[in-house]
């Protein structure tokens, strides 16, 4: 399947974006379902972070932007919570040599295998912080922590007693990451790690009988913590997705339209991506787009997952950040941070960098 296609006239007519899609019609544009990339996806992109850096996740602070991603061993430590910084979302990106957690993931964890750290301020201008953590007495089983500081930077205080929610007996908790409805109603999505106990294959899970591994929507209370009601699912694997769905994020668009961005397949496969979904209510149904939003091959990515957006009308063009295979010379088997800009209205979005 042809990974590049023209934007047409007519499809920018439908749009409020006329303007700026005449402007970029000279530009081969991949269309993917209904989100155009106003750019070559033959054109090779190149990491904004030549370092380790997966599931990486962003909040605009006070003077400047942050990048957060899952613990690795990078530049001589091992970090728990990796960071950056940057002066606009786009770039350009700075690698912090700093652990954000510094070694202290909470008594509960192994201390060691953290990961998809998402920061979101709260009803009070502090921060919480959502993080997925190996347990300390099954390091195979990985569950949902949270942390809380007044500034980005910290220092941040971690619950030593226990997890903020783990479905232990479906495999565990995984890739949770926050969100703000206009009405400021709080939720927390993430995914129930059912391929941790599957049959085999990859990621555990292509070997009959199949797991579950549906994304879940919990409502929280102002402080991004306290549990209101019971968390409801909102998308679970099909067979086109391979063993799992994974790292959920949700925006609003301006319309009003909600867009659940996620991965599938195994993130050591090729057939890893970012995929996206959408929805007149926060609690679905959600209605899969046809085609992938990012795939192996396009802007010669290899293993492209875990996309994370700006909030639509934040002070930066919307962007989104995403993690794929680092290029042979950066190390290969790690995964580098990557980033595309995007115009969104109502559930088209408009890559434009």
């Amino acid at each position: 399947m042809s990974t590049t296609r023209t934007t047409t006239t007519g499809a920018c007519l439908a749009s409020l974006l006329f303007a700026r899609c005449i402007h970029a019609m000279p530009t081969m544009a991949g269309v993917r379902g209904k989100f155009t990339w106003m750019e070559n996806v033959n054109a090779a992109k190149t990491p904004v972070l030549n370092v380790d850096f997966p599931d990486p996740s962003m909040i605009q602070g006070p003077d400047q932007w942050y990048a957060f991603a899952t613990a690795s061993t990078t530049q001589g430590t091992h970090k728990l919570v990796q960071y950056a910084t940057a002066p606009a979302a786009v770039g350009p990106w700075t690698y912090v040599n700093a652990d954000l957690l510094k070694g202290n993931a909470g008594a509960w964890t192994d201390q060691y295998d953290v990961w998809a750290p998402d920061v979101r301020t709260v009803d009070n201008g502090t921060y919480v912080m959502y993080y997925t953590a190996a347990l300390a007495n099954s390091t195979s089983v990985h569950c949902l922590g949270v942390a809380t500081a007044e500034n980005i930077e910290g220092p941040w205080q971690v619950n030593d007693d226990e997890y903020w929610h783990c479905d232990e007996d479906q495999g565990g908790s995984i890739d949770s990451s926050g969100f703000l409805d206009d009405d400021n109603t709080r939720y927390v999505a993430y995914k129930i790690d059912g391929n941790s106990q599957g049959n085999g294959g990859s990621c555990d899970n292509t070997v009959a009988p199949i797991k579950s591994t549906p994304i879940m929507l919990q409502q929280v209370a102002g402080d991004g913590i306290t549990k209101i009601g019971d968390p409801v699912e909102i998308l679970d694997r099909t067979d086109a997705d391979g063993p799992l769905v994974e790292a959920p994020n949700i925006i609003k668009s301006s319309s009003g339209q909600y867009v659940l961005f996620y991965s599938s397949h195994c993130f050591t496969s090729t057939g890893y991506n970012v995929l996206y979904a959408t929805a007149d209510n926060v609690k679905g149904p959600y209605t899969r787009a046809t085609q992938p939003l990012l795939e192996t091959k396009m802007f010669n990515l290899t293993s492209p997952g875990g996309g994370t957006s700006t909030i639509p009308g934040a002070d930066s063009d919307d962007i989104m950040l995403f993690h794929a295979n680092c290029p042979t010379d950066v190390g290969g088997s790690n995964r580098c941070m990557f980033v595309s800009n995007f115009t969104e209205t109502g559930s088209t979005v408009l890559a434009n960098r």
